[in-house]
């Protein structure tokens, strides 16, 4: 990339695109890749029995077609198939619907759902092979992730970064597919970009827009690639121009650092994968209470209260009490702090219509506190910490400084953890055999096709 003070970012990160596609991936780069693709799988699986999933697909059901049919692309949830752009959006949308996907930290930035949905039915549509899929999402992680941390903190404030950087990562990963120049991917990146979009008001409400960001990126990045690959043409300085994403979307862009290390010092191995089944702003929190629950073998019933503070985000988008419903519940700081307590962990269950109306929860919920730290606001995108408080009915106040998260850069998921998270996601909808099987296919040695991979996930 010693050009690149001559060209504008979107022409630096096409080129670094188009050379991508020769460059062998360093073997741990790839893994950490084979890790995304397995925790977006997961993810995928997860969110494609979910009510509202159904409530997609019905949406979509003019655009679905038999099986049998010319229509190259797998669905999750349904054994039809669709064209390329109605299946990026729904399996955009699906795989972020259950909160379960990846986490890019510095960037407040899913890039799991608008980057590998899209790519993985293009190449599905194209006969290519898993190896071909992971050139492609690394591609996409590596641009969409520096364009997300250049933005931050002040992006955060009114965009969901997922529905905005995300069609950067979904074009880089598209034009990855079709084999672009350095021009075309470029093209492809600036007229996505145009379609940045995502507001976080979707999401302080119980409504169902929010996954459906991470599917608009998806769908929008596809056809950006496939426009550009057909000779459209973007705007190469859209990111930096006068009237650019920068300067809409946030306040002072650090751009001097949006070319650190690309291509070199690879973003993908410092992914987030989520230990619980809901907001990452949560999870400092939760981790902090288990942890003192663990140590000092703590009871819900021996607790008289709980005080948290955390990051400014974390009390504005977490700030459900007593949540009706699962999507609450997912975005309650206060509620999946109780429920780790009483229940163990913060998986599947905990949204469950029994968990929701469980009076221990309840009971403890009111007596957790939630107040804004103005320390860790400061720290906020790069380091989500916590401060937790428990005071015991015997007179004890236990404190914990949270520091990370498990599952952050500095606390990953071991490979094990990541497998036990995907069959506990996957085994109950497709069954042990296809989960084991799907499991070995992504992250064993041999190249497989992602038709191939599509098949152990799709339903019969």
């Amino acid at each position: 990339m010693s050009a690149a003070s001559a060209m504008t970012l979107l022409q630096s990160y096409g080129q670094y695109v188009a050379s991508s596609m020769d460059a062998a991936l360093p073997q741990s780069v790839q893994h950490h890749a084979k890790r995304a693709l397995l925790d977006w799988t997961g993810a995928l699986i997860a969110g494609s029995d979910l009510p509202t999933a159904d409530l997609l697909r019905d949406a979509y059901r003019d655009e679905l077609e038999p099986a049998t049919s010319s229509a190259p692309c797998s669905i999750a949830g349904t054994p039809l198939k669709a064209k390329l752009r109605a299946a990026a959006f729904l399996n955009g949308t699906l795989s972020h619907l259950a909160e379960y996907d990846d986490i890019y930290r510095d960037g407040a930035y899913h890039p799991a759902s608008p980057t590998i949905s899209p790519a993985f039915s293009l190449a599905e549509a194209r006969g290519l092979g898993r190896n071909a899929l992971l050139k492609a999402i690394v591609a996409g992680y590596e641009v969409s992730t520096r364009i997300a941390a250049a933005v931050q903190p002040s992006h955060y404030q009114y965009f969901h970064t997922t529905g905005t950087a995300g069609v950067f990562g979904a074009a880089a990963a598209c034009a990855t597919l079709v084999q672009a120049n350095a021009d075309v991917a470029c093209h492809a990146m600036a007229t996505a970009g145009t379609f940045a979009s995502g507001l976080q008001q979707a999401f302080r409400s119980d409504a169902m827009t929010k996954p459906m960001h991470g599917g608009h990126a998806a769908e929008v990045g596809l056809s950006a690639a496939l426009a550009a690959a057909a000779g459209m043409t973007g705007t190469p300085d859209l990111l930096e121009g006068e009237a650019g994403f920068g300067a809409a979307m946030s306040d002072g862009a650090r751009w001097d650092t949006a070319l650190d290390g690309l291509g070199t010092d690879f973003n993908i191995t410092r992914m987030t994968f989520k230990n619980h089944g809901c907001c990452g702003h949560t999870f400092p929190a939760i981790d902090g209470a288990a942890a003192l629950q663990a140590l000092h073998n703590i009871t819900p019933e021996s607790i008289k209260a709980i005080r948290i503070g955390a990051y400014k985000a974390g009390v504005e988008v977490c700030a459900y009490r007593h949540p009706q419903s699962a999507f609450e519940a997912k975005f309650s700081l206060s509620y999946t702090v109780a429920a780790r307590l009483v229940l163990g962990r913060v998986r599947e269950q905990a949204f469950m219509s029994a968990a929701l109306s469980n009076p221990a929860i309840h009971a403890l919920e009111d007596k957790i506190s939630v107040h804004l730290d103005e320390d860790y606001t400061r720290t906020f995108p790069k380091q989500r910490s916590c401060h937790i408080e428990i005071e015991l009915l015997n007179g004890d106040i236990l404190k914990r400084h949270q520091a990370t998260r498990h599952g952050d850069p500095d606390d990953p998921l071991t490979d094990e953890e990541l497998q036990d998270k995907f069959m506990e996601l996957t085994v109950p909808r497709i069954g042990q055999a296809n989960a084991h099987q799907l499991s070995e296919a992504i992250m064993g040695e041999t190249d497989v096709s992602v038709a191939k991979l599509a098949h152990y996930w799709r339903a019969s």
